[in-house]
């Protein structure tokens, strides 16, 4: 109930536009995807593959939101729109993450092993970004809309960019030459 809690205060806090508990229990599909995750990730640590990706496979068509039952979620994970994110099996995801719609957190098919994102906390991916590979995203990092990272960005920066390239440090603009 605790989980439920904070992920119903973290989407009231980040959305303007809902104005009720009541919404977001009827309406809010990254709850929903949430929600649907942590008992289709108990099962698949348990090595009931089949029921946690028969319940990922329901909560994907309920939702627009793929998420492996095998990902590790953190807590207070808030997904704004939620439409077409995918979170790959061997993900990891911090606390206190926003992510927006069209979010890929994937492998780039050449691993074995650990083959999706890591995501530190209080990270936030804004729209369309693609996170592919084994790579690490820092703690309180910021990754621009429609950006494709591939490898790892540092604590406290911010990236943009196809590939994609950091741009601010702890604060501070970063130069990025034309040709790069």
């Amino acid at each position: 109930m605790k989980m439920i809690r904070e992920t119903i205060q973290v989407i009231k806090k980040n959305d303007p536009s809902v104005r009720s508990t009541l919404e977001v229990l009827l309406t809010y599909p990254g709850f929903y995807a949430v929600l649907f995750h942590r008992p289709a990730h108990v099962l698949y640590r348990h090595q009931w593959y089949l029921f946690a990706k028969v319940l990922a496979t329901f909560s994907r068509w309920l939702t627009g939101i793929e998420i492996h039952p095998g990902a590790r979620i953190g807590q207070r994970l808030f997904i704004d729109h939620g439409m077409g994110v995918v979170i790959g099996e061997t993900a990891e995801i911090g606390d206190d993450v926003t992510m927006y719609h069209g979010v890929t957190l994937g492998g780039t098919g050449k691993e074995r092993g650990k083959r999706h994102p890591t995501i530190g906390n209080g990270v936030l991916i804004s729209a369309h970004v693609q996170i592919l590979g084994p790579v690490t995203i820092g703690d309180h990092a910021k990754i621009g809309a429609g950006a494709v990272v591939l490898d790892s960005i540092p604590a406290d920066t911010t990236a943009v960019g196809i590939p994609a390239k950091v741009v601010r440090r702890a604060g501070k603009s970063t130069s990025i030459k034309k040709n790069d």
